[in-house]
């Protein structure tokens, strides 16, 4: 279906009730693996819609088929409700100066917006997908240590009939046409301690993590691609006279490159063992990974790619930049599977307390939503 002036105009005319359920959404604490709130309050908005046969899975995706039979292609198309904050009151809103300030109103609550209004277009005018079912899709975990657990959740149920996947994050002014791959784990180390007059001499916990974390930055890290790392938490001890038992950090290492990603990983594990030699207790636990691009058809990717591009430009007037990111498109894309991440708002500040989106954004990315889930029907 091509973008019609009746759907232009439908999005013109439904502009307020947008802007509502945005100040409404954006409110509702949703922090990784705790969106119980934000997903019950999608999954009833969507059935008053006229969305029929909505349902919410155990990772707490909220999932609207259409179209779908036992066997055809999918589609998906998603944005996330988890926010970065840990909030469990809601969350402080206002607006002022044309600008909506919230945390995570841009990430990813107004994309949300975008995907929830065509969902009720749909609805409203009971169509049906021509040639594929689709997947719309409120999903979990996309931030931190959510690890894409929403969007696993959807590949492993549905990943051998998907055939694209599109997802709404971010902001219009560019497209991740590839990945970013990461592992992240908590490193726990342990000693025997004790009084820091009486005990000492004594194996220090903290002085051993801080030899760890010095071994760690003096890694060059491969070339092939773009590489890093980052020691983001250190934790440990007990008191300013005791010699500590414990400590622990958060690590993480991320690359567009897969070899890269292995080649890192195989100088992370290298430098464990090295303490662990030494006997010390050093205990691993992997929080997060996030798989690299795989082989994917480069001439349906780029279709993909060209279509979301040209619905930015379309409603934004923008030329888009292309580049890696870490999104829910790491899984689908690490598959095979052609994919795409498009941003429906222009805003700033994200992943901070001073988030905002711009207002007179929000209706260009309802538009270009709907260009692109339309294009099916």
């Amino acid at each position: 279906m091509e973008v019609t002036q009746d759907i232009l105009r439908y999005m013109d005319e439904h502009g307020q009730e947008a802007y509502d359920l945005l100040i409404e959404l954006a409110q509702i604490p949703a922090p990784s693996n705790q969106e119980e709130k934000r997903a019950r309050f999608c999954k009833n908005w969507l059935e008053r819609q006229g969305c029929k046969g909505v349902y919410m899975d155990d990772a707490l995706n909220v999932i609207w088929p259409v179209g779908c039979t036992q066997s055809n292609d999918l589609v998906v198309y998603m944005a996330h409700s988890d926010v970065v904050f840990p909030d469990t009151e809601p969350l402080p809103l206002k607006v002022e100066d044309g600008k909506i300030f919230c945390p995570g109103v841009g990430d990813d609550t107004a994309c949300a917006v975008s995907l929830m209004m065509s969902a009720k277009y749909i609805a409203e005018h009971d169509l049906c997908p021509k040639d594929v079912g689709l997947l719309l899709v409120i999903n979990s975990g996309e931030e931190g240590l959510g690890n894409l657990k929403g969007s696993r959740k959807i590949m492993e149920d549905f990943g051998a009939r998907v055939v694209e996947f599109v997802t709404f994050d971010g902001y219009a002014r560019r497209i991740a046409n590839t990945t970013v791959g990461s592992k992240r784990y908590k490193v726990e180390i342990a000693t025997e301690g004790g009084h820091s007059y009486g005990a000492f001499g004594n194996r220090n916990a903290i002085a051993y993590l801080a030899s760890l974390i010095h071994t760690l930055y003096d890694i060059k890290v491969p070339t092939r691609g773009k590489t890093t790392f980052n020691v983001g938490t250190i934790s440990g001890g007990t008191s300013v006279n005791t010699i500590a038992q414990n400590a622990e950090m958060l690590y993480e290492f991320r690359s567009d490159n897969r070899e890269d990603l292995a080649e890192m990983q195989a100088h992370f594990e290298a430098a464990i063992a090295f303490y662990q030699a030494k006997g010390i207790g050093v205990t691993l636990t992997q929080v997060g990974d996030r798989p690299c691009m795989g082989e994917i058809d480069p001439v349906r990717q780029q279709a993909l790619v060209a279509r979301g591009a040209r619905a930015v430009k379309n409603h934004y007037g923008y030329d888009v930049v292309y580049g890696p990111s870490s999104t829910d498109c790491n899984i689908p894309m690490s598959m095979g599977i052609p994919s795409i991440c498009v941003g429906t708002v222009v805003g700033g500040k994200a992943h901070t307390r001073e988030e905002y989106v711009e207002i007179d954004s929000l209706l260009p990315g309802l538009k270009t939503a709907a260009e692109l889930i339309l294009y099916h029907f």
